[in-house]
Formats: C-alpha cells, sequence, structure tokens
C-alpha cells in the first residue's frame, strides 16, 4: 500500500476514535446511557490499536498478536473474577497500570533517543519524555498504595511520620533538579535513574498519609493523573490518538476529583496533606458519643413500618457492597412497589470507596436508573418521606456536618436522611465510619438501628413483608 494512502487511513481512524472518545465520556455523565458510552469508549480504543498496528516498527506481528492475546486472556479472567465489591481496588490498579505503562513507554523511548549517536534528543521531547515518566511513576506506586488500603493489605487510616511533609518536598525538589538535568545533559543516564526512583518513592509517600474517607477522591485523582501521562506519552511518540485520549482522562478526571472536593467541602490541597481521622481530635470532635441513647428496632417490627408506609427512600453505602446486598434491596423494592409503595434512592457523588460505586453497584442488580437520584435533587424530599432506609452509609448522613462546628466533617453536604418521619439504619454494629467519628443520628428520637448483616436482615424482612 502507497505509504501516503496509509498515512490517510491512520490520520482518519484516529480522527474518528478521537470522537467516539469524546461522544463516550459525554454518555458516561448520565447513568441511563454509561453502558452505550462505554462501549463508544471501547470501540474507539479498538480502531486507535488496529490503526496504530498498521505502523509494524520495533516488534513482529507474531509477537505483537501473543502479547495481546496475553494481555485480553489476563483482563478476561479478572474481569469475571472480581466481586463488585472489589471494583474500588481494581479502578485502583487499572489507573497504576496506565501509570506504569506511561512510564515504560517514555523510558524506553529515552533509552532509545539517548543511546543512538544518530538521533538528538530535542530539549521538547526530553521535557514530555521527563513529565511522562514522573507523572506516570507517581500515578504508579500511588495507585498500588490505594489499591492496598481498598483491598485491607495495607492500614486504610492515614499513615503520617514526623517530618513527612518537609522530606516530600526536599524530595521533590531533588527530582526537579535531576530533570533539568536530563533535558540539558540527555546521555546521561544517572539523572533518569533519580527521576525515576524519586518519582516512585513519592508516589507511595503521597499516598500513605490520605485516609479510607478520601478515597473516591484520590481514586479520581489518580485516575486524572494516568490520563496525564498518558498524553504527554503521546508528545514523546508523536501519537495523536494518544494526546487526545490522554488529554480527556485527564480532564475528565480533575473535574471528578473537584466535584469530590465539593461533595465533602474540602480542598485538595487538604486531601493531599492527610486525610480524616489522623488523631484522638476526631472522637472528641464528634461530642458526647458514650452517653448516646439508641432505640433497636427488629425485623419483625421493621417490616410492619415499611407495610404501612406510602413513600421510602434508600440510602446505600459500602455497607451494602461489603454485605452485597444490592439484589435483595432491588427484590425488596420491587415488592414494596407492588403495594403501591414509592421507592427512590438517594446517592450521595462520595458514598463507597470510588465515584459513582453505588450506580455501579445498584446497575449491576437492575434497578432501573430513574430511581437512582442525586444528592442535590433529592434532598428536599425528605421531610415529606415516611421512612427512609439506611444501608452502610455513615458519614454521608451525620448531621454532625451541619450542626457541630468541631466536627472534622462540618461543612460537608449530606444527605438529609434525618428529616425523614422515621430513620432505619441497617448496620453491623455502631462503629464509626471512615471520618472516623460517632453518628449523632443514630441517636435520634426518630431513628431505629436494624443490626446485623445488611443482607440477612433484610432478606428476613422481605419475608416478612411477604407475609403481610
Amino acid at each position: 500500500m502507497n505509504q501516503n494512502i496509509l498515512t490517510i487511513i491512520i490520520q482518519l481512524a484516529y480522527l474518528v476514535a478521537s470522537v467516539l472518545f469524546i461522544v463516550g465520556i459525554k454518555m458516561l455523565g448520565k447513568t441511563h446511557t454509561a453502558r452505550e458510552g462505554n462501549i463508544y469508549s471501547a470501540v474507539a480504543m479498538f480502531i486507535a490499536i488496529v490503526a496504530t498496528l498498521l505502523v509494524q516498527e520495533v516488534l513482529s506481528y507474531t509477537e505483537i498478536f501473543v502479547t495481546i492475546l496475553i494481555g485480553s486472556a489476563v483482563g478476561t479472567y479478572v474481569a469475571k473474577k472480581v466481586e463488585m465489591t472489589q471494583m474500588p481496588e481494581m479502578v485502583g490498579l487499572f489507573n497504576g497500570f496506565g501509570g506504569l505503562a506511561s512510564v515504560l513507554v517514555a523510558t524506553s523511548e529515552y533509552w532509545r533517543m539517548a543511546h543512538d549517536a544518530n538521533i538528538a534528543m530535542p530539549v521538547i521531547t526530553g521535557v514530555t519524555v521527563v513529565l511522562s515518566v514522573i507523572i506516570g511513576a507517581v500515578t504508579f506506586t500511588g495507585s498500588m498504595v490505594a489499591y492496598g488500603k481498598l483491598a485491607g493489605k495495607i492500614n486504610g487510616n492515614a499513615i503520617t511520620f514526623s517530618g513527612q511533609h518537609p522530606l516530600n518536598a526536599i524530595l521533590f525538589l531533588i527530582m526537579l533538579v535531576a530533570s533539568i538535568f536530563l533535558v540539558l545533559d540527555p546521555n546521561n543516564d544517572i539523572y533518569m535513574i533519580a527521576v525515576l526512583a524519586i518519582g516512585l518513592l513519592l508516589g507511595i509517600l503521597t499516598v500513605i498519609p490520605i485516609g479510607g474517607a478520601d478515597m473516591p477522591v484520590v481514586i479520581s485523582l489518580l485516575n486524572s493523573y494516568s490520563g496525564v501521562a498518558a498524553c504527554f506519552t503521546g508528545f514523546v511518540l508523536n501519537n495523536q490518538v494518544l494526546i487526545i485520549a490522554g488529554a480527556l482522562v485527564g480532564a475528565s478526571g480533575i473535574i471528578l476529583t473537584q466535584i469530590m472536593c465539593k461533595a465533602m467541602n474540602r480542598s485538595l490541597v487538604s486531601v493531599l496533606l492527610g486525610g480524616f481521622g489522623q488523631g484522638g481530635s476526631s472522637a472528641a470532635a464528634a461530642g458526647g458519643g458514650s452517653d448516646m441513647q439508641v432505640k433497636e428496632v427488629g425485623v419483625e417490627e421493621a417490616a410492619m413500618i415499611f407495610d404501612s408506609a406510602s413513600s421510602v427512600i434508600i440510602v446505600p453505602g459500602y455497607g451494602m457492597a461489603v454485605a452485597q446486598a444490592q439484589h435483595i434491596v432491588r427484590e425488596m423494592t420491587e415488592l414494596l412497589e407492588k403495594k403501591n409503595i414509592s421507592v427512590k434512592f438517594a446517592i450521595h457523588p462520595v458514598a463507597g470507596r470510588m465515584p459513582g460505586h453505588m450506580n455501579v453497584l445498584l446497575a449491576e442488580a437492575n434497578v432501573p436508573y430513574d430511581k437512582l437520584i442525586e444528592m442535590e435533587n433529592i434532598n428536599d424530599e425528605f421531610a415529606n418521606t415516611d421512612v427512609c432506609l439506611i444501608i452502610g452509609a455513615n458519614d454521608v448522613v451525620n448531621p454532625a456536618a451541619r450542626t457541630n462546628p468541631a466536627s472534622p466533617i462540618y461543612g460537608m453536604p449530606i444527605l438529609n436522611a434525618d428529616k425523614a418521619r422515621t430513620v432505619i439504619i441497617s448496620k453491623r454494629s455502631m462503629a464509626s465510619g471512615y471520618a472516623g467519628i460517632e453518628n449523632e443520628l443514630f441517636g435520634f428520637p426518630n431513628a431505629l438501628m436494624l443490626f446485623g448483616d445488611a443482607k440477612a436482615t433484610i432478606t428476613k424482612m422481605v419475608g416478612e413483608l411477604k407475609e403481610m
């Protein structure tokens, strides 16, 4: 095939892929179009890969297809094996692998150009290589730490030590100096080794002080980092579709990060400098926890309360994911609707362990999209609702965010669950949430505690409702 024609075909394929990426990401913004958006994005990636493979430079097609088969097999196996409750850590791994890919590509391109006497590395290429390596390295190790925290392999609390922030600042300055020398003298490998090593170390040091309450922010921020790293790698390779796709992921990730921070009433800087619950002040901020009087409700009584209601709002949280109760919750929803009881789901932006976690779980259980209502659109309805069922959510319904200036979550927008006529909280125990503080709602006069595993208790409650 004529080289000019091949180039035109590749550029047109990249253009189509870029448009599909944009459309796909746009559709991901709405629950009812998210699946189609995911398909569009997958098709775009397939087109981009095929177009890229038309240019055979380093590897043979045999080597390329063998690696594709291995990668596809691993991806298929992991996707089928992973539980929905493990989706947050899976997303963390994806972010990390994206960063690692950028590091490997940028490093190999540097090595090729720096050690070829016939190639002079332009300054702009050196700059993009350095940025790709730094951001990719931070993304990789940071994501691995986030994965470890989410999977319970690393302590999920904020891990801090004396002089942590000054140490990070010193390492960053050393890395910056090494980066400048690398751009000016690309033939000296010691500068690249220093940049790579410090980048990997900084990824660990910047994520370990972040607590579990901030994980949704961390996940979306690392997702943005992986996109930015891919974008710079696109400049290194002069690959337009990689630049566009990376820029889209980077921009959408940082926008989502800002939305998460706004939902928690926290700045991104405060998140990166350390998460909730680092010291003993959190418990003190809650105030009066030991004097709280709670009222417990049994399964039969709870079923009677639901049976006599005309409207119900369900607030899902990470506890629902842990108990894998989403399917029985959907069954209860259908049962209540047969009794002409209105049922809606109130979704807080940071409920769970990653952005959109509750939407994913409920969609997996085939809960209709139109029942998933965002916080700002449903908060006014709680005051006119007969029953609010809270399943494993804690900090996102804690009235301390409105009433207690000493609380670490004060000012955080929450769901107005406490304003419902009756609030039933399904929890295993009185344990605090990720913020490490007691939930004042548990002691409210309209609150009833339904203790036990969410799946088991709701299953029993469904059985009682069927008999009524």
